[in-house]
């Protein structure tokens, strides 16, 4: 036991900062928007060395004078006798090979369907479920799989939904009957123990326990891994779901009920502490997260590159303890971002040829190729943000020439195979061709759907505007799904992609991706994005220290993760550790 006290208290820091991560809305997570894996670890240890007779002090038991199973078998016959209980025999004994560890002296192995009275719900429709039992005045509440949590939050007991007293058809799970959903992806995950009498649905089982069980005892050990391990195995089916019988078999360790009170009091101890320690994280990470932003909103209210260098500096003597969380990373490079597309990032130079030069050069090179001479420049009203007097604004499809690629069509049997990109190749600032598609262009197509090195390609659908630069010395072709943007007056490329991934980062971008289930960005909506436009050299120097500050904040987060995951693998160990 107190071995157990030092595991607690001596690794604080490890329960409360290995690897913190967003709720993802499913499996076994607390009642907070993150999941701390620390915490989810130390919470799983003590259910685990609880169920295992490890969380208290030994005492000893005189095994004659206490046997769990007599004194259920002598209430299962009372209960049966006063015809409160359909008869039935106590079913059979756990066998040895199904014994998952072995129990202190006078604990036993007991299947589940001798703890209690174990049975399932009722299903309703949703339109009885609106006609009849909405909005109704009194009647028990009715819990379906949705109003049950993880373990850790109360059952949503006011969802509108209550059966009638006199409403013979419905089971009813009394106070303290310990709920478990039975089907789906949430079965054996989601978890909960009645306060009052209730109805609820077919896909949760509720188990009524005997006198000689404490209910919240069966709560606890529905929560614990080795219990979950159990129910898996017993699973079937595409959907995953568990039948009564198999459900009703599955072996549990029960000790004495002056025991399994003392468990749960300990239990109950320990968790509230676990809630503690996950809100004091909690708390500090929402302050460090406001503190963050106020630092960063320094950076983003400069009024020039000389401001934002002197609130760099002061920022950066404090790194160690500003950023600190991959999430923190993130918010500085997209603040990074946002000042270089504003002008704020890199000091203006007066000897630079002003951006409005550049467009006359444009339309020229434009002119020279018989495109069509268009207004590049915006009017006041679509102007998204302020720029430097020697930027331009301009539509995007005024200085590249952009255009999608071919139609994948492998039944072709005419052409020259070539390596084909697909929008599965193409990511944020880079390629993956471990996996390239092959197809056949004739020679009179290969204008149009190849990328020469220096294009910038840009995703159509799905995560529409996902952007990077081509490298490649050698030509590559693409497929209709793709955007190539080739720039004239030799515009930087890898400039215009950071601009891409600016608009990502703010939700800019969403404006021109459209569509519900899968967003498109037309060639018609992606000439339409304005273009902060800086003169050339601008728009190198700009590139140059994006390279270097990202490359820095890629860095940070590099670290931060393989220290997470150390944290998180020393979290394994400790438990590990605890449990042998």
């Amino acid at each position: 036991m107190q071995k157990i006290q030092h595991l607690l208290s001596d690794h604080l820091n490890i329960w409360t900062t290995a690897e913190a991560e967003k709720k993802s809305g499913r499996g076994r997570t607390n009642i907070s928007g993150i999941k701390i894996y620390g915490i989810q670890k130390l919470r799983e240890l003590i259910l685990d060395l609880a169920i295992s007779g490890k969380l208290i002090a030994k005492k000893t038991i005189d095994n004659l004078a206490i046997n769990v199973s007599k004194d259920i078998e002598i209430e299962i016959n009372k209960l049966t006798e006063k015809g409160l209980l359909a008869k039935r025999k106590l079913l059979a004994p756990v066998k040895e090979n199904e014994k998952l560890f072995n129990l202190p002296n006078g604990w036993e192995w007991i299947r589940l369907g001798n703890t209690g009275k174990i049975f399932n719900g009722n299903s309703i429709n949703e339109n009885e479920k609106e006609t009849k039992y909405t909005n109704i005045n009194d009647g028990r509440p009715f819990i379906a799989t949705k109003d049950v949590g993880y373990g850790r939050e109360e059952l949503n007991y006011k969802n509108g939904i209550l059966i009638p007293f006199n409403e013979s058809k419905f089971k009813v799970a009394h106070k303290n009957a310990v709920l478990i959903c039975s089907e789906g992806g949430s079965a054996g995950k989601k978890i909960g123990i009645t306060n009052f009498d209730i109805c609820f649905g077919n896909k949760l089982i509720a188990n009524e326990t005997f006198s000689a069980i404490n209910p919240r005892l069966i709560f606890y050990i529905y929560q614990s891994q080795s219990f979950y391990q159990s129910f898996f195995k017993r699973m079937t089916g595409i959907i995953g779901g568990i039948s009564i019988n198999e459900f009703l078999n599955i072996p549990v360790p029960i000790p004495p009920l002056l025991q399994q009170n003392e468990i749960v009091n300990k239990i109950d101890e320990l968790m509230a502490l676990c809630d503690q320690l996950e809100q004091q994280h909690i708390n500090s990470e929402e302050a460090h997260q406001k503190l963050v932003k106020v630092l960063l909103d320094t950076l983003t209210q400069s009024k020039d590159a000389d401001e934002f260098e002197n609130s760099w500096q002061r920022i950066t003597n404090h790194f160690n303890t500003l950023f600190t969380t991959e999430e923190s990373i993130d918010d500085l490079k997209q603040t990074l971002l946002h000042l270089a597309v504003t002008g704020k990032l890199v000091p203006q130079d007066s000897n630079d040829e002003p951006a409005s030069e550049l467009i006359k050069r444009i339309e020229n090179e434009k002119a020279t190729s018989l495109k069509p001479k268009t207004d590049i420049s915006l009017n006041e009203s679509a102007i998204p943000f302020n720029i430097p007097k020697e930027w331009e604004w301009v539509y995007f499809g005024n200085i590249a020439q952009h255009n999608s690629g071919k139609t994948l069509d492998s039944s072709r049997n005419s052409g020259t195979y070539q390596n084909y990109i697909t929008t599965s190749n193409l990511y944020w600032g880079k390629f993956d061709l471990t996996s390239l598609r092959k197809m056949p262009i004739e020679d009179s197509e290969l204008e149009k759907c190849t990328a020469k090195k220096g294009d910038l390609l840009i995703v159509e659908g799905g995560e529409a505007g996902r952007a990077a630069v081509w490298e490649g010395d050698n030509d590559i072709c693409f497929q209709n799904h793709i955007h190539r943007a080739r720039f004239y007056g030799k515009i930087n490329p890898y400039y215009a992609y950071r601009y891409f991934e600016n608009m990502n980062a703010t939700g800019e971008i969403n404006e021109y991706r459209k569509g519900v289930a899968i967003s498109s960005m037309s060639g018609k909506l992606l000439a339409s994005i304005p273009f902060p436009l800086p003169p050339l050299n601008e728009q190198d120097r700009i590139v140059e220290k994006l390279e270097v500050l990202i490359a820095l904040c890629n860095e940070l987060k590099s670290r931060i993760h393989q220290a997470s995951v150390k944290q998180k693998q020393i979290a394994d160990v400790l438990v590990s550790q605890a449990l042998h």
